[in-house]
């Protein structure tokens, strides 16, 4: 049943579990998505209108507080180089520092094993040169995370993004449609989380933020809501999909089976489709983003990530460890990391960026 409104629409899903698509319905009205205004800042469903009044959307202000957001490790990291000799003890320091900061044993090796070379080949003989190749060297170590995300190779892109609970999934879709629709993109969204009501209505409420579409449906098969979507979404001419999916743990393995399962759904509803599968990840889970990452990447197939909460209390090195392939991981790139709460928060990955926050 589609619901007519001046506003962004709610469109609840009637696709029935065989999802075949005669019981599509026919979508032929065209949604409407705008650029989201400076004035709506205050239906925000989780920013208060103060925040991104006080925040600047520049470059500058984006570094600060990714600084601001690694504070904790950079701090840690960059006192080691303050009115030290460059010795064995320095390296030893920097040893420990890196592996308090979630960067692991197999990620610290490598990046420690490169820094002495470079010293050694350099004949580096003052501290601030040594932090200097370590921010260098931990830039080159995180390129491989570094990828672009394109809009506009296929016309009706899906996207499936998955995560545990409390990761920040829901508000980053929020964002996400936001900054698509600030690069001209029309962004459709699909309530896939249908066990949890708070879960569709945090989704709506974005959708309003943003004067984009949702469908959703009250307890149905999630895969069935992923279904209708993807053909809501082409035939609409929508440049985006996003499909949000019930949060859970890898341990889970009847739910992980689900996840599997609108992934196949969202392939017979388009046979190209999903065109990308991302992880929402909490900066603050350490080591334990690696297991989440394997599991969720042997499940779904992971095209990439996005990193949240690091605003403070994350340590941050844990990105390190997944460009080393620590614990078997594949380094999937990460697409944006989020550092608050406001719109200009989340941000593409840019690996220079990220190591100069982290170094200090």
């Amino acid at each position: 049943m589609l619901s007519h409104s001046s506003g962004p629409e709610v469109i609840h899903s009637t696709v029935q579990e065989s999802l075949s698509p005669a019981q599509t319905p026919e979508v032929t009205e065209h949604a409407s998505t705008q650029t989201i205004q400076e004035s709506q800042a205050s239906t925000d469903p989780t920013v208060e209108s103060s925040e991104t009044s006080n925040q600047s959307p520049v470059k500058t202000s984006w570094l600060a507080r990714l600084r601001g957001g690694l504070s904790k490790t950079g701090q840690s990291i960059s006192t080691l180089f303050v009115g030290v000799k460059v010795d064995e003890s320095l390296f030893e320091e920097l040893e420990t520092a890196l592996i308090m900061a979630d960067t692991g044993v197999e990620a610290t090796a490598q990046l420690l094993k490169t820094l002495r070379a470079r010293v050694k080949k350099d004949r580096i003989s003052e501290a601030q040169g040594v932090k200097q190749a370590l921010r260098e060297i931990l830039t080159e170590h995180l390129k491989v995370l570094e990828k672009p995300f394109e809009i506009g190779q296929v016309k009706t892109m899906v996207v499936m993004i998955a995560g545990v609970n409390g990761a920040g999934k829901t508000t980053s879709i929020g964002k996400l449609a936001h900054a698509f629709q600030q690069r001209g993109a029309k962004v459709l969204l699909a309530a896939g989380d249908t066990f949890r009501a708070a879960a569709r209505q945090q989704l709506v409420e974005w959708g309003t933020r943003n004067n984009v579409d949702v469908i959703t449906q009250d307890g149905a098969d999630p895969a069935a809501v992923a279904f209708d979507a993807v053909h809501a979404g082409r035939a609409r001419g929508m440049d985006v999909v996003m499909v949000d999916t019930a949060g859970r743990l890898p341990t889970q393995l009847h739910l992980m089976d689900e996840l599997k399962k609108i992934r196949r759904v969202i392939g017979k509803a388009d046979p190209t489709a999903p065109h990308e599968v991302l992880l929402v990840v909490d900066g603050n889970t350490g080591q334990n983003v690696l297991s989440q990452i394997r599991t969720f990447d042997a499940a779904i197939g992971l095209t990439g990530l996005i990193v949240t909460k690091l605003d403070g209390t994350a340590k941050g090195g844990t990105l390190a460890a997944v460009a080393a392939g620590s614990q078997g991981v594949r380094p999937v790139p990460v697409y944006w990391i989020g550092v608050g709460e406001s719109m200009e928060d989340l941000q593409p990955f840019v690996a220079a960026e990220f190591a100069q926050a982290l170094v200090g």
